[in-house]
């Protein structure tokens, strides 16, 4: 099996230990007497694209819902609010509320070109989102927030080898109500949102939703030369959608059309910001200002509709169909170079070696069609298989701004990309205790990707077209184990793909068409754990180990003597773990959860290397005699060891029966 002996002792070793804390308290639980009485809520997912009971599917993952949901999100944060709130996920973004990057259990993709592919896919509403800043998409009126860790490709597609973030948004109702909840921070930061829902007539229901949150500039821009804004970091952004369903008889169906508009502008980048050979801010820093003298704005505005088809046949099974179009413009510029005096070595604050302002309007449009049908369960059997398509058009310009605003060049890039998929998942109830689960997946990828137009760099020849194609089976086995009514065991091995990919940033030059590409990303994973109920049901406890490998991991190399961005491939990546989800109500007014996770990454490719910074930079890694720098045995970029969160929420009882 792909992953190594190292990683396999290691997660025999941490088995280990979590097979005796399962032993032990699951041995508790097993004479425990009496009805509970402050008992956690039992959680259902829909991590197997039907409702389940959290512990009986096989899979390591997270829910987060109710007020909890509702307390994390009301930061007026966008969908970063996430990061770090589940163990083994974090999300950062150096675009800003446009283009979050995501990484579960340390794996995904630093790449900040616009038609990067991410192995972490957000799927909203059973559809996946897969540009970038597509997945930027408002978080607000949801039911629940489902993070799974691990590849999920049988079911959720390409692009999933790390995992899944699964938003599904509240739902109409038959019966009238609605709800409106605003909070107020530091720098005038609110954030609202509310919902209405009801019955227009028999078996049709709406429901409307809508939010905003806003942020007034609260960085100055002390810089009096230039045409950068003079106040920074600001936005407002607002959202809705409506809603319409509709059931008779052996029917159903859901309409969702939704739209954005965000005005802002972009991250800041802050010139000679550290000390060189430290972690220590350069004298004069101040978080609330900046010295910036080139363009800096940023809006965006999208729209998508879905439409979810159900027609249930008696006795035999549903068939599901998911209808989806997604789009967006985003505009977003700034000043890169993160400074507005221009000079050689030693670099104070807001000093940089020369200046770049750069931008561009990106326009992805996303089209994709999923049927599914799934079985009854006859004689312990029971088993789902559908088809998928995904057409994706993605133009953007990319521009180069001069000091004064000047367009001193402009590229025009023209991208195409299908995906098609045909899939199968079966579940076998073999005993009262022990049930078995597998499902195969078929991709198939192809993408093109045109550059024209006047590049910056000298050399580079224009038009330039490039074309990549990758097919893959993926899949995975699993078992759960019913240790007593209240504990399950499971274990589960999967693999997963990430598309082949283009890199196509021409004015930061490769080669002379500034075009690189990527072979497809394949994981394979194994991973076991225990989901259940202890201590008279006080108290919910997942754990699990975790061990995976990366074949061809697709990594973006920034930087060297060129000031190059383009794709490599790392021959292999070996990383193992463990992770912790906690609930605990001890007693009637007091609730704790709490989150923990170890992950441990490494790139093994004794060939890979990359361009080192400049002079500027103190070198760790080792060089070699091309003066590059050696990354094998490193862990992956973004990629933390530790993960935790807690949070505590004790209720007074008011009068009146409120709290």
């Amino acid at each position: 099996m792909p992953v190594t002996r190292k990683t396999s002792a290691r997660l025999l070793a941490l088995l280990g230990t979590a097979s005796a804390l399962a032993v032990a308290l699951s041995a508790g639980e097993a004479f425990a007497q009496g009805s509970p009485s402050t008992d956690t809520t039992e959680v259902v997912v829909t991590a197997s694209r039907r409702a389940e009971k959290n512990k009986d599917v096989p899979t390591a993952d997270t829910v987060i819902s109710g007020q909890k949901l509702e307390i994390l999100n009301s930061s007026g944060q966008d969908i970063r609010f996430l990061s770090a709130r589940t163990p083994g996920l974090t999300i950062e973004s150096s675009f800003g509320r446009t283009y979050p990057r995501l990484y579960i259990r340390g794996l995904g993709n630093s790449d900040f070109d616009a038609n990067a592919a991410q192995p972490v896919s957000i799927v909203y509403d059973d559809v996946a989102l897969e540009n970038p800043m597509l997945k930027s998409s408002p978080v607000y009126d949801l039911a629940s927030v489902e993070v799974l860790r691990g590849p999920q490709g049988t079911l959720f597609g390409r692009n999933t080898p790390a995992g899944v973030v699964k938003l599904d948004s509240a739902k109409p109702s038959d019966t009238f109500g609605g709800f409106i909840s605003g909070s107020e921070g530091t720098f005038n930061t609110i954030n609202l949102e509310g919902a209405i829902t009801g019955p227009i007539a028999d078996g049709l229901n709406f429901r409307i939703s809508g939010m905003e949150q806003h942020r007034d500039d609260w960085v100055t821009n002390t810089s009096t030369t230039g045409v950068a804004n003079s106040k920074l970091e600001g936005y407002t952004d607002r959202a809705a959608r409506f809603q319409l369903s509709y059931t008779k008889g052996d029917f159903s169906a859901l309409f969702n059309i939704h739209g954005r508009t965000l005005d802002g502008t972009p991250r800041i980048f802050r010139a000679g910001l550290f000390k060189q050979g430290s972690n220590d801010f350069n004298t004069g820093f101040d978080i609330k200002t900046v010295a910036l003298d080139g363009v800096t704005s940023q809006h965006l505005f999208a729209s998508g509709v879905n439409l979810h088809l159900n027609y249930d046949f008696d006795g035999i099974g549903t068939l599901h169909s998911v209808t989806a179009y997604e789009t967006t413009k985003v505009e977003s510029s700034g000043d890169i170079d993160g400074g507005n005096v221009y000079t050689f070595p030693p670099l104070a604050l807001n000093q940089s070696l020369f200046p770049s302002s750069t931008g561009g309007t990106t326009k992805p449009n996303e089209f994709s069609q999923e049927l599914r049908f799934e079985t009854v369960p006859v004689n312990g059997v029971r088993g789902q298989f559908g088809v998928y398509y995904f057409d994706q058009h993605l133009n953007y310009n990319e521009v180069d701004y001069t000091m004064t605003g000047a367009v001193d060049a402009n590229l025009k890039h023209v991208d195409h990309a299908t995906n098609y998929g045909v899939f199968a998942s079966g579940e076998w109830t073999a005993t009262d205790r022990l049930t078995v689960r597998g499902g195969l997946r078929y991709s198939s990828d192809k993408k093109t990707d045109s550059v024209s137009g006047t590049p910056v760099a000298t050399g580079v020849t224009l038009p330039a077209t490039l074309t990549v194609k990758g097919n893959n089976v993926s899949g995975d086995i699993s078992a759960t184990y019913v240790v007593t009514p209240a504990v399950n065991w499971y274990a589960r091995y999967a693999t997963g793909y990430l598309g082949p990919a283009i890199q196509d940033r021409v004015n930061f030059v490769f080669d002379k068409t500034g075009l690189s590409s990527a072979k497809p990303e394949t994981v394979d994973s194994l991973e076991t754990g225990i989901k259940g109920a202890f201590f008279d049901h006080k108290v919910t406890l997942d754990a699990d180990v975790f061990g995976y490998t990366v074949k061809n991991m697709q990594l973006t190399a920034v930087g060297g003597t060129n000031n190059s961005a383009h794709l490599i491939n790392a021959k292999k990546v070996d990383a193992y773990g463990a992770e912790i989800d906690l609930t605990a109500h001890p007693i009637t007014p007091l609730l704790i959860t709490a989150g923990v996770s170890y992950t441990s990454t490494e790139i093994k490719d004794a060939g890979i290397t990359v361009g080192k910074c400049g002079s500027l930079c103190t070198m760790i890694d080792p060089l070699d005699s091309n003066g590059n720098a050696i990354i094998n045995g490193n862990p992956l970029p973004q990629a933390p060891k530790w993960v935790s969160n807690v949070t505590a929420k004790y209720t007074w009882p008011l009068a009146g029966g409120s709290q």
